[in-house]
């Protein structure tokens, strides 16, 4: 029961970072901004492991958090900031969900594991849902949503899935606050360097919207949903653990709703019931 608290915590904080770019990209240039946050959390843990005491990884996992930081945090997050600044919070979350199914898929394909078939129904009930709630966004009409920031979102979601299983292996071996350290710091790297390359125009003085979005990034989701996220992927399978964004579309359109503005619609509602039931199932076919 505690894990699925944690679990609902985890997905709370989720769809909720997809609200707070919402604060930010209207001000600063997307990937300035991601880089900004990350760059802004590295301190706050480095804090944090030296009042913990710093567990070093084996030379192995190094290179799995690289891949992580790299692929699995800055490749993703970055498409998922530059489709914000054009698409609804929503529906970047909802594009940003299909990550469990290339890692059920990478599960399956390249790591040579047994996916039960009760997990494959789930993933699929979890998708039904994400397609119903896509459904009523008007997600088939490409030339309303910009087609460029759809296809970025989604390659990010393929980019996360490669972080998260060459990642996985490592995930039992590396203390969660070391392995968010660790990722968070090549994260913060690689997003410097995109942002200096992709974006020449410097971010200016935020307001306090845009300044307030940024902290609630660095501190809530940088520091405290990064670390649940390595616990999760401690304790669940790759595929199961990645499976919990799926609940962040439907919670994410309720945030914008309630805090943008953004359209509401019983889609989105409906399409939260069925992907929770999905869940249930897939969490079910792993226990």
């Amino acid at each position: 029961m505690a894990g699925f608290g944690l679990g609902l915590l985890f997905v709370a904080i989720w769809a909720s970072a997809f609200t707070a770019i919402k604060g930010l990209v209207p001000e600063w240039p997307p990937l300035w901004g991601v880089a900004a946050r990350f760059a802004l959390v590295v301190p706050v843990l480095a804090l944090v492991l030296a009042v913990r005491g710093v567990r070093l990884p084996q030379r192995g996992d190094i290179a799995r958090l690289t891949a992580m930081g790299v692929f699995g945090t800055a490749g993703y997050l970055a498409p998922a900031w530059m489709a914000s600044a054009v698409l609804p919070s929503g529906l970047v979350a909802l594009l940003s969900s299909t990550a469990p199914l290339f890692v059920a898929a990478g599960e399956a394909l390249v790591l040579r594991q047994r996916v039960p078939p009760l997990a494959w129904a789930g993933l699929g009930l979890g998708w039904l849902g994400v397609a119903v709630l896509g459904a009523g966004r008007g997600l088939g009409d490409f030339h309303a949503a910009e087609g460029w920031a759809v296809l970025l979102a989604l390659g990010g979601a393929l980019s996360q899935a490669v972080g998260l299983l060459c990642f996985a292996p490592a995930r039992g071996r590396v203390d969660a606050w070391t392995a968010n350290f660790g990722q968070t710091t090549v994260a913060a790297v690689t997003l410097l360097l995109l942002a200096g390359l992709l974006e020449p125009r410097l971010p200016g003085v935020p307001s306090l919207t845009a300044a307030l979005s940024l902290l609630y990034g660095v501190l809530v989701v940088g520091v405290g949903g990064y670390a649940l996220y390595f616990v999760m992927l401690k304790r669940l399978p790759p595929a199961t653990a990645a499976a919990l964004q799926l609940l962040a579309p439907p919670l994410a359109a309720v945030f914008g709703w309630a805090l943008l503005g953004e359209r509401l619609a019983w889609t989105d509602l409906a399409g939260g019931a069925v992907t929770l039931t999905g869940l249930a199932v897939l969490f079910q076919a792993r226990r």
